[in-house]
């Protein structure tokens, strides 16, 4: 599967640009003349406010700054990269009983702006709920739904993105440009990032004395990869037991994803998966030849089809009949609305791409990728494969320009720094190599439920809770529900894994109503598993 493709795909959801120093400038990307020194010292800035959460007024203290992460070995007093963050505290909680959940959106290298200003932070922006939001004034809101009232929050931007840096501080420039290039290469890839992200959280417990309180991850797309990998090192290296790891939008096996399957061939697995979303998508856009009344009772039907027949018949491959094949592509014709023919010709494998554009085709329409309950013009309608995102494009600017007024105006940071939504990755290394392996073997294609399996197994009390859109064909659901139900655990384990599917896509939460289900069923897990009596 061709890997960079999928991470420009799943990066729709924002943009990307990053550089060497924090402060604008003319050209943002030429590096500066002499290291940044604020970038090496941890900063700070500290505000107070108050959230109503569904009636309940929570006063909290926020903190904007960088947590400044250093080299190992004989590298360890080197600073070399700067985090940012934003944590909110209830006051007058107790530290050993209030628990505290780290926070952060995927990419990979993406801030967190859409989990901080979409889903739990204190305010709210508010966004059209399937269409594209007018351009600004944007509204912010009190945040009904914020997890306030459940833990202390802390959102983390990955590094290069946000307010976060890689540092280069040497006071050579040759020898800076080099120091830039040896950060680059050992953080933007899979296991770099997860060690980036376990040294934060362990300076974040060390510096707000919170190594008692109950313990919690939540990533969502590319971060649930990341709590795999994270968790197992927390547990297995930091010696950190943590209480839940919640999952949003996940992807643990990239051989599970439907962007770019056909340069995998041999592997059908993700077209059987994202059938599902295929027909749900279908069933919201009313393109289906007979419309069900209900949806999830529709659903547990094409699931059991797609891990029946037509997994059977995409195992076949050139051996299917052709009177099967006929069979199959009028089953595919009623599960997802698209032209027998069109099935057909594409051999009834359609990938993610083919099917954003192809479903609303005959009005020039193209379907969302990361909610596909959105659609705009098509870009090119004689195009095989969507070119753009609707929904991305929907809301981007919306939480762009709340998050910068907000981050500034209330927490009073980051004048005279950009935020940015995405680091310059120009290649993100997605080589693994998993728990238990010995030498330098690493994966061909990421797979980190392994890491997630031995969190769990070495950390039997670990809870982990899924949730998923069933209108996301960025990580389809029945594509996570699949992987946890192939985790390499104990039968035993299993019952620790809990499941919420919502009517909303990738970010659950820019449906309002799947917003206050999430917030409730995550306040619920937080206080069954926090171990506070």
């Amino acid at each position: 599967m061709r890997k960079l493709p999928f991470v420009a795909a799943l990066a729709a959801l924002l943009l990307s640009a990053v550089a060497v120093a924090a402060p604008d400038k003319k050209d943002d990307k030429a590096k500066p003349e002499k290291p940044d020194a604020a970038l090496v010292e941890p900063q700070s800035s500290a505000s107070e406010g108050s959230v109503s959460v569904e009636g309940h007024r929570i006063d909290y203290k926020a903190v904007a700054g960088t947590l400044v992460l250093h080299g190992t070995g004989d590298k360890e007093d080197e600073p070399q990269v700067s985090m940012f963050y934003v944590a909110y505290f209830k006051k007058g909680a107790s530290a050993t009983k209030r628990p505290v959940t780290f926070i952060y959106n995927g990419g990979p290298g993406s801030a967190t702006v859409w989990l901080h200003m979409g889903a739990f932070g204190p305010k709210r922006v508010v966004t059209s709920d399937d269409s594209h939001t007018p351009a600004a004034p944007y509204g912010l809101v009190n945040n009904d739904y914020s997890l306030l009232d459940a833990s202390d929050l802390v959102f983390i931007d990955a590094p290069g993105a946000g307010f976060s840096r890689l540092i280069a501080a040497d006071t050579d420039k040759s020898k800076r440009d080099e120091q830039m290039k040896e950060r680059r290469k050992a953080i933007y890839g899979v296991d770099g990032d997860g060690h980036a992200f376990a040294q934060f959280v362990t300076r974040f417990l060390s510096k707000y004395d919170r190594w008692n309180s109950p313990k919690y991850l939540f990533g969502e797309s590319y971060g649930t990869t990341r709590s795999a990998v994270l968790a197992n090192i927390l547990e297995n290296e930091d010696s950190v037991d943590l209480n839940g790891v919640i999952l949003l939008s996940q992807i643990l096996s990239f051989d599970t994803s439907i962007d770019g399957p056909e340069f995998n061939p041999g592997i059908d697995l993700p077209y059987e998966l994202a059938l599902p979303t295929f027909a749900a998508t279908a069933f919201y856009h009313h393109k289906l030849p007979q419309q069900p009344a209900v949806l999830e009772p529709f659903l547990r039907e094409v699931e059991q089809y797609a891990l029946g027949d037509y997994a059977q018949a995409l195992m076949a491959g050139s051996r299917l009949d052709d009177a099967r094949r006929q069979a199959v592509a009028q089953k595919l014709h009623e599960y997802t609305g698209l032209p027998v023919a069109y099935l057909l010709k594409a051999n009834l494998r359609v990938t993610g791409g083919m099917f954003e554009h192809e479903l609303q085709n005959d009005g020039d329409i193209t379907t969302g990728r990361l909610d596909s309950r959105f659609a705009g013009p098509s870009i090119d309608p004689l195009s095989k494969d969507s070119e753009y995102d609707p929904q991305s494009s929907a809301i981007s600017s919306a939480y762009v320009a709340a998050f910068n007024d907000y981050v500034r105006r209330e927490l009073k940071f980051g004048q005279g720094r950009q935020y940015r939504l995405f680091a310059d990755v120009k290649h993100w290394d997605f080589s693994h190599k998993a728990p238990g392996v010995h030498g330098e073997a690493l994966q061909s294609s990421t797979n980190v439920m392994p890491d997630l399996a031995m969190a769990m197994k070495t950390n039997p009390n670990l809870k982990v809770y899924l949730h998923g859109g069933y209108y996301d064909l960025a990580t389809p659901y029945f594509a996570a529900d699949y992987e946890m139900h192939h985790l390499p655990i104990p039968a035993a384990l299993e019952r620790n894994i809990s499941y919420a599917w919502y009517p909303s896509g990738h970010m659950v939460y820019a449906h309002e109503t799947s917003l206050k289900q999430l917030h409730d069923n995550v306040a619920r897990f937080i206080g069954q598993t926090d171990n506070v009596k």
